[in-house]
């Protein structure tokens, strides 16, 4: 079943417009509760934006072992990979609500149409974007140095300022903290509360950090610092 609205919030990210022809024949809207995998097509890549909620990327990389690729929160564009060396599924954190397309069939509708091109080319620069970040961390920081990039990164995704301070109401678990940024989830409550005892953040129940000094989380985090 089509939800006119979710397809066209999906339109304007992509298009500046509430039309693109022929998009009611690829796109489905699915609604998926908490911890559930979203249903996809195995066939080819995905293109899945969040029109409400938030969802990890996750790659099967052995039987009984994962690896979390990506977080995506509302508003967002993630390609889902095709069949390959590993199996990638999209599984919603919260309760979600997205729009699926074939990325293929997509790419195909829309080549004529340079407005959409631009905005598909701009998501992928981004996820790049993001992807290099991460490969640097993962292979050249620290404990504590990743967990303040974590933080750091969610920051313009998810943040909203309270006071002089940024509130993130993260939606993953330690754990899938811990299996996207290479640590254990011992580890990754072990920094939380070192950052807490330096004052960096705060802490509210188990999905609420304040950001509270962002030049200290930048210093811990391994930034350069630009030179007055």
């Amino acid at each position: 079943m089509l939800h006119h609205g979710s397809i066209d919030q999906f339109l304007t990210r992509v298009a500046d417009r509430s039309v693109v022809p022929g998009i009611d024949a690829l796109a489905r809207t699915v609604r998926v509760t908490a911890a559930r995998e979203v249903p996809l097509d195995r066939h080819g890549a995905t293109l899945v934006y969040i029109a409400s909620g938030a969802a990890k990327l996750v790659a099967r990389a052995a039987v009984e072992r994962e690896q979390v690729a990506a977080f995506n929160f509302t508003g967002d564009l993630v390609t889902v990979p095709g069949p390959g060396p590993h199996a990638y599924v999209l599984v919603a954190l919260v309760d979600s609500e997205l729009v699926v397309l074939p990325y293929a069939a997509l790419r195909d509708a829309v080549r004529s149409d340079p407005a959409v091109l631009a905005r598909l080319l701009d998501n992928c620069d981004a996820a790049l974007g993001r992807c290099r970040e991460k490969a640097l961390m993962l292979g050249r920081k620290t404990a504590s140095e990743r967990i303040a990039c974590f933080l750091l990164a969610m920051a313009p995704r998810i943040g909203a300022t309270s006071g002089a301070a940024i509130l993130l109401d993260l939606p993953m678990s330690r754990r899938d903290i811990g299996d996207s940024i290479g640590l254990t989830i011992e580890t990754v409550s072990r920094q939380f509360s070192l950052l807490r005892d330096s004052k960096l953040i705060g802490t509210e129940g188990r999905s609420k950090v304040l950001l509270l000094d962002l030049p200290g989380l930048e210093l811990r985090a391994g930034y350069q610092q630009n030179p007055n």
